[in-house]
C-alpha cells in the first residue's frame, strides 16, 4: 500500500467535505422549497378540531394535532384565560406528554390542572400551561388555536413550545 502524503490526504478530505457540503446543501433546499421563502418557521397544518358550542366547561376533549403521534387536549375553562380564544376567550389546548420525561397527563377536574402520573409534574391550563410542581422545568406546549365565527369551528394552526422528545414539531 502507498504512503499518503499530507498534499494528498488533505485534497481528498476536502474533497469529500465540499460533496458532502453539497447534499446537505440540497437536503436543505428542498425543505425550504415547502415553507416559505425567508420563513423562520415551518408551516403547520391547520386542522379542524371541534365546534365552540360543542365543547362544556372543564371537560377536556382529546385530539392529535400536529400529526396522529402528539396527543393533545382543548379545553373550555369557563371564564377568560390568557391566549383563551372563542366567544368568551376560555377555550385552550396543551399537548399531553409531560414535559419533565414524556409521560401521558391527565386532566383532574377538580382541581383544574393537568397532572403527570409518573414524576408528579403539575400543569396549569388557565395559566397558559405553567408549570406549577414537579420535575419539570418547561411549560406545556401551547396549541395555537382559530375560531372561525361564521360556523363556529375550532381549528389547531399550531404549537408553541416543542412538544417532549422532537427536534422538531413537524416530522
Amino acid at each position: 500500500m502507498k504512503n499518503l502524503s499530507r498534499r494528498r490526504f488533505l485534497k481528498a478530505s476536502g474533497a469529500a467535505a465540499t460533496a458532502g457540503a453539497a447534499l446537505i446543501g440540497s437536503g436543505l433546499a428542498n425543505a425550504q422549497e415547502r415553507a416559505a421563502p425567508g420563513a423562520t418557521t415551518l408551516p403547520y397544518p391547520r386542522e379542524a378540531i371541534t365546534r365552540a358550542g360543542a365543547l362544556e366547561d372543564n371537560v377536556p376533549v382529546p385530539f392529535n394535532y400536529p400529526d396522529a403521534e402528539s396527543f393533545c387536549q382543548i379545553i373550555k375553562t369557563g371564564h377568560p384565560v390568557p391566549g383563551g380564544i372563542g366567544p368568551d376567550g376560555d377555550i385552550v389546548a396543551f399537548s399531553t406528554q409531560c414535559t419533565h420525561n414524556g409521560c401521558p397527563l391527565s386532566y383532574d377536574k377538580e382541581a383544574r390542572t393537568f397532572k403527570c402520573g409518573c414524576h408528579f409534574s403539575i400543569f396549569d391550563p388557565e395559566m397558559a400551561g405553567q408549570m406549577v410542581d414537579g420535575q419539570s422545568t418547561e411549560n406545556l406546549p401551547r396549541i395555537l388555536l382559530e375560531h372561525d365565527t361564521a360556523d363556529d369551528s375550532l381549528y389547531a394552526v399550531a404549537v408553541e413550545g416543542l412538544i417532549y422528545g422532537r427536534q422538531c414539531n413537524l416530522l
